[in-house]
């Protein structure tokens, strides 16, 4: 098990460059499946969960070739199946929660799939139903295995209907998009996620022949096509990344500019950042964050304090709410920070209050944080990683706090960040891996 050591309390000054988007990638690998034509694929993030996706494609038989650090080809001209039965396949799945998305195309091209219980955060209940409720409705035959785990799926010949998700989930709904565009006749999927991701992913199937129309809203429709090509297609920036990089430009008070981060796509992000006094400026494509001694929660008209919640695009990202909770506690004014998705995603919040931070965990689901306005720093602290996002916002905390900080289980971090340490380090950040 792996580990940062951080002397914190340090500024720092510098330019980072947003990675490529986690989310989009392991969309995008899956995606490959659809066709026997080769796919490029650029600004893939070199982290560890999509790493796995990259290598179980190899397993499955797709001819993956590194053209440089970031970009990929993959050819799925001779896909085995038989893996779907390899016990290393159950192992290797069951340590990747994307890889439920292999689901939709091999069904589309292949007319079955199977998967065990896919791995991932443990944040909470983070069903597949609406995965496999929408297959369904296109014709396939669902059978779920309780004594092994796992799900099965297969169907001669998907047909296009509507469909009205249950709710609004990005990794569903990229699988019900992937499966009806090989499917015969119209689909027409209404509570669909839209958040860039699927827009990309949609964007990216159309160039290889697909027919979808409604992109960037819940409302798609899909003409179903016989084959589809290959294509050349470059992910976005990693808005997460940029909205951590925004929390540690103002926990650290430095002054960071942020490449290329692609404005527009960020949605409400920025704009929260502003309720909790972080000043930034857009400068060409560029976001700059000046240094700054102190910021300050904004509230409501009323008076009334603040509430930051997560929802589905174009919503708050629920990825974010840990690293808003951690710039929360050197503001001035108090927040109310409400993580809707998943109950167990505040459970790391006790670090925080040994390290020094006023919180209040209402419940599972909300905890209130009192700024103290940096008369109380964070003390520094021996903690454990418990996963991706939490483990991004401790290390924020720890470079803010004056003194060493330890962080254990860092493969979590590792997981959605990119050389986070030598990246860091470029910009004057004092962490050492072990």
């Amino acid at each position: 098990m792996g580990s940062f050591v951080i002397q914190g309390g340090k500024q720092l000054n510098g330019e980072v460059i947003p990675q490529g988007a986690k989310n989009e990638a392991l969309q995008i690998i899956c995606a490959t499946l659809l066709t026997d034509c080769e796919v490029v694929v650029e600004n893939i993030p070199h982290i560890r969960d999509v790493l796995k996706l990259i290598e179980l494609m190899a397993d499955f038989g797709v001819k993956v070739k590194k053209i440089n650090d970031n970009s990929y080809s993959f050819q799925a001209d001779q896909v085995n199946l038989d893996l779907l039965y390899d016990k290393n396949f159950s192992k290797k799945v069951a340590q990747l929660r994307g890889s439920v998305m292999i689901v939709g195309p091999l069904l589309a091209r292949f007319r079955k799939a199977s998967i065990p219980k896919p791995g991932g955060d443990k944040i909470g209940r983070r069903r597949l139903d609406t995965h496999f409720l929408g297959l369904e409705k296109l014709g396939a035959k669902f059978h779920y295995d309780k004594e092994k785990f796992f799900y099965h799926i297969e169907g001669e010949g998907l047909r296009g209907c509507e469909i009205l998700l249950d709710e609004a989930s990005v990794t569903g709904t990229a699988n019900v998009i992937m499966a009806a565009t090989l499917a015969k006749g119209k689909t027409t999927l209404y509570n669909a996620a839209c958040e860039p991701y699927i827009q990309q992913l949609c964007r990216m199937l159309n160039n290889m022949g697909a027919n979808i129309s409604g992109i960037g809203s819940n409302l798609l429709y899909i003409e179903g096509v016989d084959s589809l090509k290959g294509c050349m297609h470059r992910m976005l920036p990693d808005m997460i990344e940029i909205g951590s990089f925004i929390a540690l430009a103002a926990m650290t008070r430095s002054e960071i500019t942020i490449k290329d981060v692609n404005y527009k796509q960020l949605g409400i992000i920025p704009e929260v950042f502003r309720k909790l006094g972080v000043v930034m400026e857009v400068r060409q494509d560029d976001l700059f964050i000046p240094a700054q001694d102190r910021y300050e929660v904004d509230t409501y008209i009323d008076g009334s304090i603040l509430t930051i919640s997560d929802a589905p695009w174009p919503g708050f990202s629920p990825d974010l709410i840990s690293v808003v909770l951690v710039l929360a506690t050197q503001a001035r004014g108090s927040v109310l920070i409400h993580q809707k998705m998943f109950e167990s995603r505040l459970f790391f919040v006790d670090k925080l209050i040994d390290m020094g931070a006023q919180i209040i965990l209402c419940d599972p689901h909300r905890a209130t944080v009192i700024g103290l306005d940096r008369k109380y720093p964070l003390k520094p602290l021996e903690m454990i990683s418990p996963d991706i996002r939490a483990g991004v916002a401790l290390l924020i905390a720890a470079l803010s706090a004056e003194g060493k900080s330890i962080i254990h289980n860092i493969e979590q971090i590792d997981r959605g960040y990119q050389f986070i340490d030598s990246r860091l380090q470029k910009i004057g950040a004092m962490i050492q891996r072990i």
